[in-house]
């Protein structure tokens, strides 16, 4: 016979006033009889935990509330915001972006660095009005520093001295964004990027396909004392953003499809992110499919998924129907995601994780975010109803959704990242009607709505999450 243990006061304690402070987060200021009609709690014991909320410095007044009269019940109490303060951080081989936040998630400010350095100095730019990882995500995180037109004479960093500047350049830039933010340190920064991260020691697996400069900027970071530095692939932030405010939300088992310059997948079962004994849940570009040339080998993705819906295989494929978005769309931007068909070569094509593409979908690192090929085909040939094109598309897609959809049974599988987003709604339908016919399991197919902003956005949510569950107690 077992018998339930008595919570002690301490621990009473504990959980009560975690219970307010998520409140206060969730809800913003609260009187004490907020409070106690949304905790159940006794006058005394609301009191007593806003007194030890106060002296601990979470929680502070914050006016009192038009609805009450004058007096203590309606003064109003509200979570300290500046209490901490982390930051998120989007690696890519084109360059790094960042936010910086306070203790509620919302955005203080951001800051990118293309892997082509400016000559001039660059500025971070503060947030007007932002409020958090929601803000982040549908916005795209579109500010960022003010590279000017010397960034195209910069130098290139793949390693070496170069690579060794960014690094230098991007911790200077953390920093600066967060004191103009009035943050006199960082809390916790959580870090996105391409590459396998072992769940157990929480290091990158680069595998010699990644830039040098990934490595060593994290090591830099990590050399900070007093900040934790969370390490996480970014596809894997991007599904905690969708799972959290997009279109996954309040789902319980859904897998994030990321389409992009390469092709990932974020896992979530049971309400839980899954990652794999070595990382590696969702490397779906090496998924062998039909309808490629070979078959993938341990070190490349081609002849894998990755060759059907990579968004150079994408453009191939509207070349092949004679598509092409209006004047203007296709081509790059300094420091956007997708090259040209002809520009990709094999060297250049995500490492063996197959997501280099992850992450914002407008322009990151300034510039005027002329939309990357893959993304502006996709998104034109929906304008125009380009059947054919659109319907081979969703049966290439469909096919690494059967493979998934048939091992994990997710019940729901959402198209993200930039390509994801352009197809929209139609895209997804096409490729729920194609996955319909391959696979018994009922499966939805939705649009994802996280927007460009995904990896920061789920950057600022991880970060937010470490953060409170110190100051907050609890798991």
């Amino acid at each position: 016979m077992t018998t339930a243990r008595t919570a002690t006061p301490s621990t009473a304690r504990a959980i009560n006033d975690r219970l307010a402070l998520e409140l206060l987060l969730e809800r913003g200021p609260l009187t004490a009889s907020d409070l106690r009609t949304l905790t159940g709690l006794s006058r005394p014991t609301v009191a007593d935990l806003l007194e030890r909320l106060q002296r601990s410095g979470l929680v502070a007044h914050a006016g009192e509330s038009a609805a009450l009269r004058r007096g203590p019940n309606a003064r109003l109490y509200e979570l300290v915001a500046d209490r901490a303060h982390l930051a998120g951080i989007d690696i890519r081989s084109t360059g790094v972006s960042l936010v910086v936040a306070d203790l509620t998630g919302r955005t203080l400010g951001t800051a990118t660095i293309p892997a082509t350095l400016p000559v001039l100095p660059v500025l971070p730019v503060l947030s007007e009005g932002a409020e958090g990882a929601e803000a982040l995500a549908g916005a795209g995180a579109g500010v960022g520093f003010a590279t000017g037109s010397g960034a195209a004479d910069g130098v290139s960093a793949e390693g070496g001295a170069e690579g060794d500047l960014l690094v230098e350049r991007t911790v200077e830039a953390l920093l600066a964004t967060a004191a103009a933010a009035g943050a006199k340190e960082l809390h916790t920064v959580a870090v996105g990027a391409p590459g396998l991260v072992d769940p157990s020691t929480g290091t990158l697996n680069n595998s010699g396909k990644l830039p040098e400069w990934h490595t060593k900027l994290l090591a830099a970071l990590r050399s900070r004392p007093g900040t934790e530095v969370i390490l996480e692939n970014e596809v894997n932030l991007a599904g905690i953003a969708e799972h959290r405010l997009g279109a996954a939300r309040g789902r319980r088992d859904f897998a994030l499809i990321w389409l992009g310059l390469g092709v990932g997948a974020a896992v979530v079962l049971d309400g839980r992110l899954r990652r794999g004994a070595s990382g590696g849940t969702g490397e779906i570009g090496f998924l062998p499919v039909p309808g490629t040339v070979g078959l993938p080998g341990a070190t490349k993705c081609d002849g894998g998924f990755h060759s059907l819906v990579s968004s150079a295989a994408i453009c191939e494929l509207a070349e092949r129907h004679g598509l092409k978005p209006e004047p203007g769309a296709l081509g790059t931007a300094a420091g956007a995601d997708t090259p040209e068909p002809a520009d990709l070569e094999p060297a250049a094509r995500p490492g063996p994780d197959g997501r280099g593409g992850a992450g914002l979908g407008a322009d990151p690192l300034g510039g005027d975010a002329i939309e990357p090929a893959a993304e502006a085909v996709v998104r034109h040939a929906v304008e125009i109803g380009a059947e054919e094109f659109l319907e081979e598309l969703a049966a290439r897609i469909a096919v690494g959704a059967s493979a998934i959809c048939v091992v994990l049974d997710p019940g729901c599988v959402v198209l993200g990242g930039e390509i994801g987003q352009a197809g929209g709604p139609d895209l997804a339908a096409r490729v729920e009607r194609r996955l319909a016919t391959l696979s018994p399991l009922a499966t939805e197919v939705r649009a994802g709505t996280a927007g460009g902003g995904a990896v920061l956005a789920g950057a600022v949510l991880t970060a937010g999450d470490s953060v409170r569950r110190e100051l907050f107690g609890g798991e």
